[in-house]
Order: C-alpha cells, then structure tokens, then sequence
C-alpha cells in the first residue's frame, strides 16, 4: 500500500525550542523614555536570591509558535527547524505532532543541544523577559529542495549562517512563485540590515512588532527624529515604501496596527481573562493576522484575528496554550473593532 505524504500550505522556517517560566513578583520596573527602543526595564537586586513558586514548561521559537498556531486554526502546517538529538528535542516533537504540526523538515543534530529559554515573567502584569541559549538553532542549514512543494514561506528571525539560508529561501520564492509572511529578529536588523531589506521588499506579509519597525527604518534613514519614529503611521508607510505589501506591527499592550499601501488601521488589545504571561503574545498575533489573510479577509478582519489569538494566549503560560480553534477565534473578532486612521 501506497501513502500520499502530506504537503504543508505554509512551511515555517525558524527557531524551535523548549520554554522554561519562572513566575514572581519580585522585579522592578524602571521607565526610561529616552530610550525609544527599551522604554521599561525589568531589575533586581544585583547578588539577591529569589524564591519562585511554580514553573511552568513548553515548546517555544517563532517557527514552532506559528506552525502551531496555523494548524489549530485548520491549516496544514510545517516546522522547519533544527533540533539537539536529546530529550527537550523530542520534547518538542512530541508535542508538535500532538499539534498536527509535520515535522519531516525538524532535523534531529546529534551533536548540538536543543534551543533552551528561561523566562522571568512579571505576575504584576504579565510581562517578560527571555534568556535565550541557542545551539541547535545556530546550525540550521535550509536546503532548496526541501521548500518547493508549500504554497507559503513564513521565515522569522534566523540565527547560525543566517544570511546565507535567507538568500536561499527568497530565491526559492522567486523561482518557485511562492508567497513569503517575514519576521525579522532584532539581532538579524542590527547585524546585516541589508539583508532584511531584500527580505522586506519581498515580503507578501510581514509581521514585526514597534521596535523591529523603528531598528529597520533607523537603518535606511538614521537621522529620523524620534518624534516621527514614535509615529506608528510613519512607520507603516515608511516600510510599505520599502516593498512589504501587507504590514502587522504589534506594541505590547497598545494594540496592533496594519497597512496595505491604501488604508491604515489600528486594532486595540482584547484580552479574555487578563494577562497572565505575555510571551508569544506577537507570534499568536501572526498566526491570526496570517490565517486571515490567507483566508481572503480584508485588513481589519486580519488585525481583529491577531488580536484575538494574542489576546488569548496571554492568559496562560506559554506561547500555545491559549491558541484559538476557528470557532473560536469566529466568536471572539465579533466584539473586536479595529479602527480606521486614514
């Protein structure tokens, strides 16, 4: 007997690894403002020792974030990643495939140890801050042959050789006619700006939060006063003018944001039962704000989705748990009402 293999519609490309949350209420918040791209920071007493009451585990990076999100919301979804060959990494591909997630394109690297984060959430609010360990992710090799049967790309923040998979992945697209949802990493706009410009004026769809909008528009004009930069419409219009098509920009608990070169649209939070932990609250949103859009809704409905989806997921720890099914998600945008700003 003969089995047909499953083709995924959207192929994500990125990080994958395993989450480890340590709630507590003992940090302090510092403002700065004059920094535009940190205004809050997150402190504790240099050499003090903290009791934290529970922890909490699961799968976490961009690529594993938005396969996941895709699949609960009805599409065919891959995770297209490298892991370490131990115990976190069939962690994750347990619970990938619990997800419906495929993961023939996860490579199992026998001599490099899966991705790990450790998260210090704020139970005041809610908010985080991620100490990341990347290996495995350090040494993914995307091969050409291994995208041609998808009908979409969603390539996030990269690590290892970045520069030279990204350079693979988009002439794939071009070769192949394949649509691309990009979200850029910080570190990848601060290495190689030049890169993620050839990969934003490609992008069908891209997906980014406020302060990867300013970092990429600070590269191709560094003297923008910051009063402009702190202008999401400026911003939109400014990465539009680069070659993105569709914009998503996100900003915490202000809301989200779209343009499409013809109308600009603000969306705002819409939590169901507060903020728990805000970790994949943006990669939630780009799973919402895609499946819309590739569903044929219009902006508004899109923003309304990744609001929905974000809006959910803060309520539990992790970036999956609160993920919405369609029925869901249908019932939750009904009392979402984006805004239209020009």
């Amino acid at each position: 007997m003969f089995f047909k293999r499953a083709y995924p519609e959207v192929l994500c490309v990125g990080s994958a690894c395993k989450d480890i949350f340590f709630p507590t209420a003992e940090a302090e918040i510092i403002e700065t403002p004059e920094d535009i791209t940190s205004k809050r920071k997150m402190a504790f007493e240099l050499g003090g020792k903290y009791r934290v009451d529970d922890r909490f585990e699961a799968v976490g990076g961009v690529a594993a974030n938005i396969s996941t999100g895709l699949s609960r919301l009805g599409y065919t979804t891959a995770c297209y990643s490298n892991i370490g060959d131990d115990e976190m990494g069939r962690f994750i591909l347990g619970e990938l495939k619990k997800e419906g997630v495929l993961t023939d394109h996860i490579s199992l690297d026998s001599g490099a140890k899966t991705d790990l984060s450790a998260i210090i959430v704020m139970t005041q609010n809610g908010e985080r801050t991620i100490f990341h360990n990347r290996d495995a992710n350090e040494r993914l090799v995307v091969k050409a042959e291994d995208l041609k049967e998808t009908k979409w790309l969603f390539v996030s923040s990269l690590n290892g050789a970045w520069q030279e998979n990204l350079t693979l992945l988009l002439a794939t697209k071009k070769e192949n006619g394949l649509s691309l949802a990009f979200n850029p990493g910080q570190h990848n706009i601060k290495e190689d700006a030049a890169a993620i410009l050839s990969a934003v004026k490609e992008s069908d769809v891209l997906l980014l939060n406020k302060d990867e909008a300013i970092e990429i528009v600070l590269k191709v004009a560094p003297t923008t006063p910051h009063d402009m930069l702190d202008g999401e419409t400026f911003l939109l219009k400014e990465l539009f003018a680069l070659g993105a098509k569709i914009i998503g920009m996100t900003d915490g608990t202000r809301g989200s944001w779209g343009y499409d070169g013809k109308e600009c649209w603000f969306c705002p939070i819409h939590t169901q039962r507060g903020v728990l932990d805000s970790t994949g609250a943006g990669d939630a949103f780009g799973s919402g704000f895609l499946a819309a859009f590739m569903h044929n809704q219009i902006l508004p409905a899109a923003l309304a989705a990744g609001m929905a989806n974000s809006g959910s997921v803060v309520g539990f720890y992790g970036a999956s748990a609160g993920l919405l099914t369609p029925n869901e998600l249908q019932t939750l945008v009904s009392d979402i009402k984006p805004v239209r700003l020009a």
